[in-house]
């Protein structure tokens, strides 16, 4: 493969990659990169513009500095959009394989309880799940886990699905695998890059729903800085001051667009999950016996 062509095809994943991993480093160096306290603020100061002396990106009703409320609230919305994405791709994908591999009274019954939540709008099952919790982050993280998960599962169950006749996997039950065997060394390696990618583009979709619940007063609540309280707070001052307003709401926004172009760079790069199928031929079968044996 010539550098024009590798380029070409990776340019996408490594730029969404680098920038990912630097909003995850700005984040976790927050009290090393903010210049200032973000709870602190002088009334003096309220509502400055952007480009302020002193204050880069301005200031809030309570003159707080933007710059810094808006790194530590990074800490915040990326917990909310990257734990709850962790949660429900270990979660649906064992609930899609239990469903793929079990009889058919397992594959209903869990099929069946996953569609009654998967029939609700996203958004208004995040809500309903936080209205019944008190609000905070924990709130945020088990409200999106229960929206994300039944997608992830219905992912896991349908590549499960396509396997489960395979002669590899027939071997292995012939073999006397045992089912925790046969998940690990046959059905996991097949399934997890197709949920994996999935997984990626659900990023971006869950830190714009943790923005939504706190906007709500659902999810973190104020003075804790995070962008979708953030944009509530300075949401009266979007006729005054709509540059310093529009801030939370446009790093959410180039956050989304980050994680969400990461999640088709990977689904381009690893390509048809069948290509990470093993032939079912005889031979496989035997090694696939011999692997599960030993």
């Amino acid at each position: 493969m010539t550098p024009t062509r590798w380029t070409g095809r990776n340019a996408g994943l490594v730029l969404s990659g680098a920038l990912a991993v630097l909003l995850l480093l700005l984040a976790l160096a927050a009290p090393l990169v903010a210049p200032y306290d973000p709870a602190a603020g002088r009334l003096a100061d309220r509502l400055l513009d952007p480009g302020s002396p002193g204050h880069l990106l301005g200031t809030d009703g309570q003159g707080r500095d933007l710059l810094s409320r808006l790194v530590w609230g990074g800490r915040a919305s990326l917990t909310g959009g990257l734990v709850p994405v962790t949660v429900a791709t270990v979660a649906g994908t064992l609930l899609g394989i239990a469903a793929g591999l079990g009889g058919r009274l397992t594959e209903q019954a869990l099929l069946r309880t996953l569609d009654v939540l998967y029939a609700f709008p996203g958004v208004l099952l995040a809500i309903a799940v936080a209205s019944l919790l008190t609000p905070g982050l924990g709130a945020t993280v088990l409200a999106l886990s229960v929206v994300l998960t039944p997608a992830v599962a219905r992912v896991a169950f349908t590549e499960t699905r396509r396997i489960r006749s395979s002669e590899y996997l027939e071997a292995a039950r012939v073999s006397g695998a045992g089912w925790g065997a046969l998940v690990l060394r046959q059905v996991v390696p097949v399934v997890a890059p197709v949920v994996l990618v999935y997984a990626s583009s659900l990023v971006g979709l869950a830190v714009v729903y943790a923005a939504g619940l706190s906007f709500l007063g659902l999810g973190v609540a104020p003075p804790t800085a995070e962008w979708g309280a953030m944009l509530d707070e300075l949401r009266p001052a979007l006729l005054t001051h709509p540059w310093v307003a529009v801030l939370p709401a446009l790093v959410i926004l180039a956050v989304s667009v980050v994680f969400n172009t990461l999640g088709e760079a990977l689904r381009t790069r690893i390509g048809d999950a069948a290509a990470h199928l093993p032939r079912a031929t005889p031979a496989a079968a035997r090694r696939a016996a011999k692997q599960v044996t030993r």
